[in-house]
């Protein structure tokens, strides 16, 4: 989703069915890895992909993840 484009936590959560305090533990995991990264707008939080070449291994590894 976040390839795709740019989020809030509420919109993330609300999406995967977990609750806000889950999805932003993972996404404080994912930025730690420079994954993902964020901006504060008021109390919320904006995720996207750190650039483009995140989104495309991320893609890459679905796909293969899906291969027997």
């Amino acid at each position: 989703m976040l390839s795709k484009r740019e989020l809030c936590v509420c919109d993330i959560a609300a999406a995967v069915k977990l609750s806000q305090s889950a999805v932003s533990h993972q996404l404080r995991v994912l930025r730690g890895a420079r994954l993902v990264k964020y901006r504060k707008d008021g109390k919320n939080a904006w995720y996207s992909v750190s650039d483009s070449h995140v989104g495309v291994l991320l893609r890459q590894a679905i796909a293969h993840a899906g291969h027997e």
